[in-house]
């Protein structure tokens, strides 16, 4: 396994770019050993979980009493054990013992980027206990806070409690509106009736957060609280909590998913029980995040498959990697990869900023901040899907076969696309935001700003970005006045056209660091603006070495 400074080095240069110098170095050491650890140790275990050591329920003990306990192997509590000391979560709310001073969300999110490598069913719990964390940071009252919060953060001093977070319901799916749990006041708690159908790491976790409705409360979004429910009492036994079946998933496989029934579970209610969907949807922002950093994961495992496979494998008396139409696949995965990662930790930036200090951003820039989440993480799924497919077919028939990890890629990755959110329910969040906020006229002027601070010597590189700008704008315009089923139609389209946009000025931007980053941008500019019959250049087989091997690329500064 090579080292991660020559496996990884555009995932250092996001970390250098965006963390101070005391941060980056102690991270440049912590991800190298969590990188062997994942790659290593946690992928053995996730082998065995997902083909023998599932999540079992244990529905009733040898008297008949139902415990509605989750079982999982002992590999995956030590992976869950051992990730959880890193600081994966602890250290975006409490100081790095080492530095003295807390750390942030680009160093936990670089973080999930390996751990999605290995094992992304299991970043999963991790999102949740990270959605937990922020919310009772943020909007929990301080009683509940200093009761539960420290569990939640734990990096081994206490126990820990995993989080959760419980929205779906049979009638509703997306519709959360139509969610019909209740809570009914009882003194200085409430107690939860009825269900939720899609409840990701239930039996495991030691708290979640439940949206109810308050008896009396009014219909839809507007009359839903959260809550804080414990998994148990504090004598050990279920609080109102029983557990109906675990999902049977096509993937992810390491996380139990189940369909929960509260009878009397007592519950806290979370901050202002007027601002519950609310909450909740702070809350679903961050697993979003969470979405598109696992799927670029998968797209660099898949990746790295792919290349190590065609750089084994001979076939007709040639290495596959000789031949031009490989060299161009793996070449064009590099590319999108290495653009699409650098997008999503200059949006964890962003992210890092708004949700650490959420007072402080006006509603604009929060807005732009859901704007950049939607577009990646709906992009990021359908590439994870991609890259998976293309490790497959590098493969042949191995590629298939449950001896690689290439089936697992694709069915895990499959998750990425539904999980917190639809295409569809993404591009009419877009929709929402340019109504709302206008964000397409913001979007449209920065984008155009930076594309004239593009250096000269990639301007004739941004020329189709700037005219599929162009485009987009004028479509923008001609979209606006029309009916809502012409808006709602089109709403994808414009997304994707939004995503081309802003991917491509990233590529555009790093392109001015160094040579191999030019060719990557010229790579994907082709790819996404220009797409021929005939490719006159052919640089992705002509540059092979330096865009793939990263053979003769400038090492990674530390100035």
């Amino acid at each position: 396994m090579k080292p991660l400074r020559e496996a990884d080095p555009n995932l250092l240069a996001n970390l250098k770019r965006y963390l101070d110098d005391e941060l980056y170095q102690y991270a440049e050491e912590k991800i190298e050993s969590f990188y062997e650890f994942c790659l290593t140790e946690v992928d053995r275990r996730a082998v065995h979980t997902d083909r023998e050591g599932q999540p079992r329920l244990m529905k009733y003990d040898r008297f008949g009493n139902d415990i509605s306990e989750v079982w999982v192997n002992e590999g995956y509590e030590q992976t869950a054990k051992q990730t959880y000391e890193t600081g994966i979560v602890g250290y975006v709310h409490k100081p790095i013992p080492e530095l003295g001073k807390q750390g942030n969300y680009i160093y936990s999110y670089a973080q999930g980027y390996i751990l999605s490598q290995a094992e992304p069913g299991f970043y999963c719990p991790v999102t949740l206990t990270m959605a937990t964390a922020y919310v009772l940071e943020h909007f929990a009252d301080h009683e509940l806070k200093t009761r539960y919060l420290p569990h939640v953060i734990s990096t081994g001093e206490i126990e820990l409690y995993e989080g959760a977070t419980f929205l779906t319901e049979r009638q509703g799916g997306s519709d959360v509106g139509a969610n019909a749990v209740r809570a009914v006041p009882c003194g200085d708690h409430y107690k939860l009736y009825g269900e939720k159908y899609f409840a990701s790491n239930a039996g495991r976790c030691g708290v979640a957060l439940v949206l109810a409705r308050i008896d009396g409360s009014g219909p839809g979004t507007k009359g839903l609280s959260l809550f804080l429910v414990p998994w148990r009492n504090e004598d050990g036994t279920l609080n109102g909590i029983t557990i109906r079946r675990l999902k049977d998933k096509l993937g992810v496989r390491a996380v139990p998913s189940a369909e929960v029934v509260f009878d009397g579970a007592k519950a806290y209610v979370v901050g202002d029980p007027r601002k519950g969907f609310y909450y909740m949807m702070e809350a679903l922002n961050l697993s979003r995040v969470c979405n598109a950093i696992a799927s670029v994961g998968i797209m660099k495992r898949a990746l790295e498959e792919a290349k190590q496979y065609a750089e084994r494998r001979t076939a007709f008396g040639h290495q596959l990697t000789d031949y031009p139409m490989v060299r161009g696949t793996l070449a064009d995965l590099t590319a999108r990869q290495e653009v699409e990662t650098s997008a999503c930790f200059e949006m964890v930036t962003l992210f890092d900023r708004v949700m650490t200090a959420p007072h402080e951003a006006d509603e604009s820039e929060k807005a732009w901040l859901r704007l950049l989440i939607a577009l990646l993480k709906m992009r990021t799924a359908e590439e994870a899907i991609a890259f998976s497919h293309e490790a497959i077919e590098m493969h042949g028939g191995n590629g298939y076969i449950e001896d690689f990890v290439t089936p697992r890629l694709l069915r895990d990755a499959q998750v990425l696309t539904v999980w917190e959110g639809t295409a569809n329910i993404l591009a009419l969040e877009v929709l929402r935001l340019m109504r709302k906020y206008r964000i397409h006229e913001r979007f449209a002027a920065e984008m155009k700003a930076r594309l004239e601070r593009v250096a000269d010597e990639m301007k004739l590189l941004a020329r189709p970005v700037a005219e599929g700008l162009k485009e987009l704008v004028a479509a923008l315009a001609r979209l606006g006045g029309q009916a809502e089923e012409v808006q709602t139609f089109h709403a994808k389209t414009v997304a994707n056209r939004m995503c081309d946009v802003y991917l491509s000025i990233i590529a555009l931007e790093r392109g001015q660091e160094n040579e191999r980053n030019r060719l990557i941008a010229e790579l994907f500019l082709q790819r996404v603006w220009e797409r021929g019959l005939v490719d006159e250049r052919m640089t992705s087989v002509r540059e092979f070495d330096l865009i793939v091997q990263a053979k003769g690329a400038a090492p990674l500064s530390h100035s």
